[in-house]
C-alpha cells in the first residue's frame, strides 16, 4: 500500500445491492477521509475476478455463495498465486467456517446481526472496521516515515518538471522573471560569504554545517510560486511549502520515541511536533492534494 488503497471487490448482484445504493461512494469517501486515493473494482463474475487478480490490492471482498464457485476455491485459486493479501467473505446465511479458516481471512455472516441495519449495512460497517486494522497495520510509524519521505521526493521531483517545462513554455517571460532570483541568489551568496568569513574567523564550523544553500527547496518554491502566477493559477506554493516541504524536513530530522505505555512515534524535537497517526493522516491528505495541483499546473503548461 502506498497512498492508493486497492479493493478488488467480486459480487453477482454489486450492481443491484452496492453500486445504486451508493455503497460503494460510501467506502470510497471513507477511504479519502483517511487519507488515501480510492481504488475500487468492482465485479460480477468469477472470470472478471480473476483477470484483475493481482498482488497489487489491499483488500479482496467478495460473496462467499456465487454463481459457479464458492469461498473455499477462491481462497486456493488466490493463494495459489502467491497472493497474500487479506480477503474478506460475507453472506446472509449461516456458515460452518472451520473450512475457511486461515491466515488473513476474514467471514462475515449478516444474519445474524439484523439490529445493525441490513445485509448491506451490516457489511459496510464491519468492511470500514476491516479497513480500518488493515491501514492500522499499514501505519507501523516507521512504515509510515518511508511512505512520506518517499512520496514527497517524488512531488519534489515532479515540482523540477513543472520548472522544466515551463521554461520552454512561450507564454512565460523567463528573461524577466529570472531577474529577481538571481539577484536573491546573488544578495545570498554575498550574505553567506560574509557569514562564513565571520565563521571562519571566530571558529564556529558548527553554524557552517546548518546552512543549505543556492538554488534550494525553498527557491525552487520560489520559482514555483512565479509560474503559478504567470500561468494566472492559484498560488498553492506557499502551502506546498508549510505541508509538504517544512513537514518533511521536521519528519526527517525526528526521533524515534518511546513512552511509558510502549507506543512508538517520532517526535521533532525543537518545537515537540509530534507525529503520530493523526498528523500522519493529514500528511496523506495533504499529499495527495498537492499531487492534483501540480497535475493541474503540468496540464496548464502542456496546454
Amino acid at each position: 500500500m502506498k497512498l492508493d488503497y486497492k479493493i478488488l471487490w467480486l459480487d453477482d448482484k454489486i450492481e443491484e445491492l452496492f453500486v445504486e445504493d451508493q455503497y460503494i461512494e460510501e467506502i470510497d469517501a471513507f477511504l479519502k477521509d483517511e487519507g488515501f486515493n480510492p481504488i475500487i473494482i468492482t465485479v460480477s463474475k468469477e472470470e472478471e475476478f480473476f483477470k484483475e487478480l493481482d498482488d497489487s490490492f489491499d483488500l479482496i471482498l467478495t460473496d462467499y455463495h456465487l454463481n459457479r464457485i464458492n469461498g473455499n476455491e477462491i481462497v486456493d485459486t488466490v493463494r495459489d498465486k502467491s497472493i497474500l493479501t487479506e480477503i474478506m467473505f460475507y453472506t446472509a446465511q449461516a456458515e460452518d467456517l472451520n473450512s475457511i479458516k486461515k491466515d488473513r481471512i476474514t467471514f462475515l455472516e449478516t444474519r445474524g446481526l439484523k439490529t445493525q441495519g441490513n445485509h448491506q449495512e451490516v457489511l459496510i460497517i464491519h468492511l470500514k472496521k476491516l479497513i480500518g486494522l488493515t491501514i492500522k497495520k499499514f501505519q507501523h510509524i516507521v512504515a509510515m516515515r518511508g511512505l512520506i519521505m518517499q512520496e514527497t521526493s517524488s512531488l519534489d521531483m515532479q515540482m523540477l518538471e513543472i520548472i522544466n517545462l515551463a521554461l520552454k513554455n512561450d507564454k512565460i517571460d523567463f528573461n524577466t522573471m529570472a531577474l529577481g532570483i538571481y539577484d536573491e541568489i546573488i544578495e545570498l551568496y554575498n550574505r553567506k560569504i560574509k557569514l562564513v568569513d565571520e565563521w571562519k574567523r571566530d571558529s564556529k564550523f558548527t553554524k557552517l554545517t546548518k546552512d543549505n544553500f543556492v538554488f534550494s527547496a525553498e527557491y525552487k518554491i520560489k520559482t514555483l510560486g512565479v509560474i503559478l502566477e504567470y500561468l494566472k493559477l492559484n498560488d498553492y506554493s506557499n502551502e506546498y511549502k508549510e505541508e509538504i516541504n517544512s513537514i518533511r524536513n521536521k519528519f526527517a530530522h525526528s526521533v524515534l520515541v518511546k513512552d511509558e505505555t510502549g507506543r512508538q512515534y517520532f517526535q521533532y524535537g525543537q518545537d515537540g511536533l509530534t507525529f503520530d497517526e493523526n498528523l500522519c493522516k493529514k500528511i496523506r491528505k495533504d499529499i495527495n492534494k498537492h499531487k492534483k495541483n501540480f497535475d493541474t499546473t503540468l496540464e496548464a503548461l502542456e496546454n
